[in-house]
């Protein structure tokens, strides 16, 4: 096993335990993991994805009182094995050209009795609330990884805009996006760039042909070991726009209410209330404004129904807009407030009611 894995046994350990503890609170005979997500947060940063834009991976995780189990064909077994699963899994192992074995290893394994599942199909049933609820709440060896994963991902987005240029297409700007984060083992999950006659148009701009011209915004979700780090940053050649320091306003806002104890959905309506103090009550009603994140970028999208309760050691992001301009950092919570995992110090930030903010990056050329 090589070392990289030996420091996840203890936390796949002790996630195994925690689904056993669901099967035996449901009655159950198996859980199922057949996402990328779970399987990511089942391994402790192990990855099943080969086409990063499935749900489902190249292998799945079954747990039972017993037994837990990587179940995958022979053309992934051994790198698996070999580069992403830590010990205490077995492997069941079948031929790439017929997955019935699997359904039958499955229901053996489960004694007859119920199959829980992420994804359920068939007679499987849904995965206990709790279950996703503790997924949420990160341990320390994920807060770790999710630390440096924020870190290199907020170098990547700087190193990016600080070499655009106004000639530069959208295409070109998220290709060198996207180089930035691959040269550091990081997935571009999302890159979303749009330039100055897009930019006001859509608040989701998938990278076109346009040349970006004298402003410019890139997205990441940027994916390793499961998690995601998203974040929003500008760069503009010639002046900022004036509404950049009222939605920072608008942040400082939400970002405040978001301490343990709050519910998510307090979070939405204090952004609400931002949004209709600065006159454009009807902006919270043009994007989503972010929520939960970690194993998916959006674990839980805040509305004014959700009522899941904010806990230390999860992960928030949230993007509030206006046409044109956005904001978004990952952070972490904690008992005494915010950790921005993707703060660059070399990039250009204001203090806003005690915490930095990135600005606008104002470029020469």
């Amino acid at each position: 096993m090589n070392g990289a894995l030996v420091g996840r046994v203890a936390e796949a350990g002790a996630k195994l335990a925690a689904m056993r503890r669901w099967l035996g609170d449901s009655g159950a005979g198996a859980i199922r993991l057949r996402g990328i997500d779970w399987f990511a947060w089942a391994t402790a940063g192990g990855s099943s994805a080969v086409l990063h834009t499935a749900e489902v991976g190249v292998a799945e995780v079954l747990v039972t009182a017993t037994e837990a189990c990587i179940m995958t064909d022979e053309i992934e077994a051994a790198r698996l094995r070999d580069e992403e699963v830590p010990a205490g899994f077995t492997f069941h192992v079948t031929p790439w050209a017929d997955p019935e074995w699997r359904e039958q290893f499955v229901l053996g394994a489960a004694s007859g009795l119920t199959v829980l599942s992420d994804r359920p199909l068939g007679a499987e049933q849904s995965l206990p609330a709790a279950a996703r609820v503790a997924r949420m709440v990160l341990a320390e060896g994920e807060q770790e990884r999710y630390r440096a994963l924020g870190a290199e991902a907020a170098a990547a987005m700087s190193e990016t805009l600080r070499a655009a240029r106004p000639d530069w297409t959208e295409f070109e700007l998220a290709g060198a996006g996207a180089r930035a984060l691959w040269q550091r083992g990081i997935h571009p999950a999302l890159v979303l760039a749009a330039g100055a006659r897009r930019l006001p148009l859509y608040r989701h701009a998938v990278p076109s042909a346009d040349p970006i011209g004298l402003r410019a915004m890139l997205v990441f979700c940027a994916r390793r070991h499961g998690l995601y780090a998203n974040l929003t940053r500008f760069v503009s050649f010639g002046p900022p726009p004036q509404q950049q320091s009222e939605l920072m306003t608008v942040e400082a806002t939400g970002l405040a209410a978001c301490v343990p104890g709050n519910s998510l959905s307090a979070v939405y309506h204090a952004l609400e209330q931002a949004y209709r103090h600065a006159g454009v009550p009807d902006a919270i009603l043009e994007h989503h404004q972010g929520g939960i994140t970690g194993y998916l970028a959006r674990e839980l999208v805040a509305t004014a129904a959700t009522a899941l309760e904010l806990r230390a050691g999860m992960a928030v992001a949230f993007n509030p807009s206006f046409a044109g301009i956005k904001l978004e950092d990952t952070f972490l919570l904690g008992e005494h407030g915010l950790d921005n995992l993707t703060f660059d110090p070399d990039w250009p930030a204001l203090n806003v009611q005690g915490r930095l903010r990135p600005l606008w990056l104002e470029a020469a050329w």
